[in-house]
């Protein structure tokens, strides 16, 4: 039997392959120069705190580590988070609070296969994270956009949309945000406009999604309250971090926030899933975060990060034509690249394979794939030279194809 069409679920017609997992086939060609991946730099990878880490745990508790484990999270590693939590973001927890999970991406599809039922609308940002828009897309979400500025989603055109909703006699299950560096631009929403929003996510009684990889990969400037903290316990909002930017991505480590029903809820979608995270990574990291080690490691990471975004600015100043035009994040992975809108960065990429180099897609950040002219950037998995190199070879691609 070959033919499965009659047999396949409706999902699969919602689903749509991920263009950056696509794209990282072509890293593995001789030569090429990636800013595709969202990745971090595999040299700065704590590998020998991991190795000893590994080598205790697994000896010392391997009726833990190498079992079994509870699906909200080992008890001994949550403890760590909200400890964590407090430290960083002045946010008090409970065990009720907070669910570990496998990363950011299984956060939100259990919010995903929580909250959207087949057409139920959701708000996202215009751009925003492809991750998110293919796991709410996946459930059938109608997605609305909202515009984006400098600052990121503004609160303007959110209260707009939120208003629209409400007229039509409708509810919008909630606004999903990524406030803090955003993938794919990297903006920052200012606390004045947090507060803003959240203040629309109450008068028109839906949930604020708050997915922050980013927040603790801060180069300059001032860290803004996450939308949590500003929420006050309010339950208005439930907060996504992951470990895969700041610590390893490898482990495949996250947890989500939020009020402690919800958390119930994800918990028992979860153990249809995959029954628990993984034991042994979460005691690794807890023996990680008990001996003082995740600060000392974030801080080694966002010096060598602000130097190669610091490179690849240069390098798009020194090759790049008239006419283009990027962001300047202050942190995070990732800058948002402006080409003339008569250009198609999505027919341009052939171009840019034949010169070696590769990029994502501006439009793959869109729900309606409506803008063209843009390309997503990663300037931490590359080396200096690379960066070099890579933006000169796609100034290529793009004076190719300028008027």
């Amino acid at each position: 039997m070959n033919d499965f069409s009659k047999l396949l679920a409706k999902v699969n017609e919602r689903s749509k392959a991920s263009v950056i997992r696509e794209l990282l086939k072509f890293t593995n060609k001789p030569g090429l120069i990636s800013f595709a991946g969202g990745m971090p730099d595999p040299s700065a990878f704590p590998v020998e705190d991991i190795t000893h880490f590994m080598s205790i745990t697994v000896k010392n508790n391997p009726h833990i580590a190498l079992q079994y484990g509870q699906t909200e999270g080992e008890p001994s590693f949550v403890k760590e988070l909200i400890k964590l939590v407090k430290e960083e973001e002045n946010i008090d927890l409970t065990h009720e609070q907070i669910i570990v999970t496998s990363a950011s991406q299984q956060a939100l599809d259990l919010v995903s296969k929580t909250f959207i039922d087949a057409g139920d609308i959701i708000l996202v940002g215009k751009p925003t994270y492809l991750g998110a828009l293919q796991a709410f897309q996946s459930y059938g979400a109608n997605m609305i956009g909202v515009e984006s500025d400098a600052n990121g989603m503004l609160a303007e055109s959110l209260e707009i949309e939120l208003e629209k909703i409400q007229k039509a006699g409708k509810i919008c299950k909630f606004i999903y945000i990524v406030p803090d560096f955003q993938n794919p631009t990297g903006t920052t929403i200012p606390v004045e406009r947090r507060i803003k929003m959240l203040e629309l996510a109450k008068k028109y009684g839906t949930l604020i999604l708050e997915d922050s990889p980013y927040r603790k990969i801060r180069f300059k400037g001032e860290h803004q309250t996450t939308f949590y903290a500003l929420d006050k316990g309010e339950s208005n909002v439930i907060t996504m971090f992951t470990f895969s930017k700041t610590f390893v991505p490898g482990f495949r480590l996250g947890y989500i926030v939020g009020h402690k029903d919800l958390i119930r809820r994800f918990c028992i979608l979860k153990q249809s899933m995959d029954l628990c995270s993984s034991p042994v990574c979460q005691a690794v990291t807890m023996e990680y975060l008990r001996a003082g080690k995740l600060q000392p490691h974030v801080k080694k990471i966002v010096d060598i990060y602000s130097k190669k975004l610091d490179a690849m600015i240069k390098a798009l100043e020194n090759y790049m034509p008239k006419g283009v035009s990027w962001t300047h994040p202050e942190g995070g992975l990732f800058l948002w690249v402006m080409v003339p809108e008569y250009i198609n960065c999505t027919e341009m990429l052939p171009s840019a394979l034949e010169q070696n180099v590769a990029y994502v897609i501006g439009s793959a950040f869109y729900h309606d794939e409506s803008v063209q002219n843009c390309m997503r950037l990663n300037f931490s998995y590359a080396t200096f030279e690379q960066i070099d190199e890579g933006i000169k070879r796609l100034a290529a691609a793009v004076k190719a194809h300028i008027k």
